[in-house]
């Protein structure tokens, strides 16, 4: 089956990844996707690598050169070396400003009744008052930890 994604490296190009590959310091994915670049290029003398030869003499997945390839012919060069992060991560449920509010919620008097606040009790509190529009118990937790707080527990002495 013939490549969808054929790299053509220009003359300019390739002596930019060249360098990169041999001089300086660089992030070591930086200098792998500049190598499988240059050794997928097809204006070499005889030709360009299958990935499964990249693969090899890199040491580098095949689901990566494809990858790179992919990113060299769709966003140019630039994208193809940089690191691109997942795009799967969620944003944080919680700003700093939010963070502060939820902290002082679980500082102040439990809610008539109880002891203490419960971690759902402080995520039901925060979408009450309008904080934020949803906030899991989980967050809660994640975040006083972060804190480190140390709410509802007493100095002995």
């Amino acid at each position: 089956m013939p490549k969808k994604y054929i790299v053509d490296l220009s003359t300019t190009e390739r002596q930019s990844l060249f360098k990169l590959t041999t001089t300086g310091k660089h992030a070591a994915y930086k200098r792998n996707h500049a190598h499988i670049l240059l050794l997928a290029d097809i204006n070499q003398a005889e030709g360009g690598w299958v990935d499964r030869q990249i693969s090899k003499a890199l040491g580098i997945s095949i689901s990566t050169i494809e990858r790179v390839r992919q990113r060299f012919v769709e966003e140019g060069i630039d994208a193809a070396l940089s690191y691109r992060q997942g795009r799967g991560r969620k944003q944080k449920r919680l700003d700093g400003d939010s963070e502060a509010h939820l902290i002082a919620i679980a500082c102040s008097e439990a809610p008539q009744g109880r002891e203490r606040w419960t971690l759902r009790m402080l995520a039901d509190q925060m979408v009450e008052l309008n904080y934020v529009e949803s906030l899991s118990h989980e967050t809660v937790r994640q975040t006083l930890k972060k804190m480190k707080s140390n709410l509802g527990k007493k100095i002995a002495g």
